[in-house]
């Protein structure tokens, strides 16, 4: 009864963070204008979870606690960010906007076979672009070295990936069943379920389940190219 009652209250703790950073993301979103706001919140809310799973000895974390650590992370990534972001928001806004156009004009068998093209193109991108973050809070490496290993780490993990795109799916419906679990939880849950499927399957050094909570306390963990970030 003991060990149900602690894995009750460990859940409704995970819940109350999500809603947390959710809110700490419409309030920081605003207060760069969205415009400059936008990224520096979503590097935020990778950065705030990440920093949770690697505190494995302690991951009770109260309101304040949570909301300090994405003001902090939103202060310091608030240039570099924008840096990266705002070029893969605007591939990924033309490329929908091409399926959009193609979907919305009847162009034949030519047109059906682009459409599909697209959609896989879409989802290829989705996917890195998700990967990107989390790849972008765990090392202190420059945009372009963040992009080639997210793009390789979606080839190269594909378990990862996989994973990734099941937990968004599922998200995705989830917030359509119940419309007020979006409200409550905004972008903290496809967020949080991506850095908890790199964590357990991406083998990122410094973010790895496999070393940081071992099944085996002698196993050794492996080395990995790029620098690591301190928590903070």
């Amino acid at each position: 009864m003991s060990r149900f009652a602690i894995g009750y209250e460990y859940l409704c703790r995970i819940v109350l963070m999500l809603m947390v950073v959710n809110l700490a993301f419409i309030v920081h979103t605003l207060m760069g204008l969205v415009i400059i706001g936008f990224f520096p919140s979503v590097a935020a809310s990778y950065a705030t979870f990440r920093t949770w799973l690697i505190q494995v000895e302690d991951r009770s974390w109260t309101i304040a606690r949570t909301w300090r650590v994405f003001h902090r992370a939103w202060k310091r990534e608030f240039k570099r960010a924008n840096v990266m972001g705002w070029p893969l928001g605007l591939i990924w806004a033309l490329l929908l906007w091409e399926r959009w156009f193609v979907s919305a004009n009847d162009l034949g068998v030519a047109g059906a076979a682009t459409y599909g093209v697209l959609v896989v193109v879409n989802l290829v991108y989705g996917l890195f672009v998700f990967l990107s973050w989390a790849v972008y809070v765990n090392f202190d490496e420059s945009p372009w070295w963040v992009l080639r290993t997210s793009l390789s780490m979606v080839i190269a993990r594909p378990m990862c990936s996989l994973l990734v795109l099941c937990l968004f799916v599922l998200t995705i419906w989830a917030y359509y069943t119940w419309p007020g679990l979006m409200i409550a939880l905004g972008a903290a849950v496809p967020i949080f379920s991506t850095m908890m499927a790199v964590y357990s399957w991406g083998r990122l050094p410094g973010m790895d389940i496999h070393i940081l909570e071992p099944k085996d306390v002698h196993k050794h963990g492996r080395k990995g190219k790029g620098r690591v970030r301190f928590s903070r």
